[in-house]
């Protein structure tokens, strides 16, 4: 996949997101979705080393639809402009952790991994442990690898106020008021343009692997082992 051809195509997608644009460029975006599909499936492959439990999945069953559902959206338009793909065991709809792929164009192309949408016994199991053993998270985002690829650390929406029984002086307040739990690593338009096919292929897949250790501590600690 030529990852600056597909920005120019979803460049242009946000700036004529109608469907007789998108009818007169379907072309265009088949080739480009089967380009991406590839990529997908290369991806895929590499993390089933790293992680058996995703060599179930069908790597276009990992990839999202592009029609955006507006039945309850305030926005209309009826496409996205990004590709994206998850990487998940039992899918996209897996309630385990997973990896996460974004192409898009205007910034918004990155590499997420964790728990988007935790449950509430998974908040709870995970809360427990930062509280009871904080030391697990610490060194995995105190590790090099982590610190370049995810250097904001620990991301995703918080509460306002600390979650009932935890005590506002807690050390690990900060961790402790998070809602989803998330590492995230973007890539600027201009630093995706720069890069070879080849080279942005390897660059996320790097960040994915990087999300290993995290997936598996999330893993662990929402299930309370």
């Amino acid at each position: 996949m030529n990852p600056a051809t597909l920005l120019d195509f979803l460049h242009d997608l946000a700036l004529h997101n109608d469907r007789e644009w998108f009818q007169d460029h379907k072309a265009t975006y088949d080739r480009l979705r089967t380009d991406f599909e590839q990529d997908v499936a290369y991806w895929l492959r590499e993390l089933v080393q790293d992680e058996p439990a995703l060599a179930s999945l069908d790597p276009k069953k990992c990839i999202f639809r592009i029609y955006r559902d507006v039945r309850f959206s305030k926005i209309k338009v009826p496409y996205k402009t990004h590709f994206s793909a998850y990487f998940a065991p039992g899918g996209k709809h897996s309630e385990a952790p997973g990896r996460y792929v974004q192409i898009g164009a205007n910034g918004q192309t990155l590499v997420a991994g964790g728990l988007y949408e935790p449950t509430k016994e998974q908040l709870a199991a995970i809360r427990q442990e930062i509280d009871y053993a904080p030391e697990g998270l610490h060194a995995l985002l105190a590790a090099p690898t982590a610190r370049q690829l995810f250097p904001q650390g620990l991301a995703g929406e918080q509460l306002k106020k600390m979650p009932p029984g935890y005590e506002a002086t807690h050390s690990e307040a900060n961790w402790l008021r998070h809602k989803q739990f998330l590492l995230m690593h973007t890539l600027p338009d201009a630093e995706v343009r720069r890069l070879t096919p080849e080279a942005f292929r390897a660059h996320i897949l790097a960040a994915l692997l990087a999300l290993g250790p995290f997936g598996q501590w999330l893993g662990e600690a929402s299930q309370g082992s």
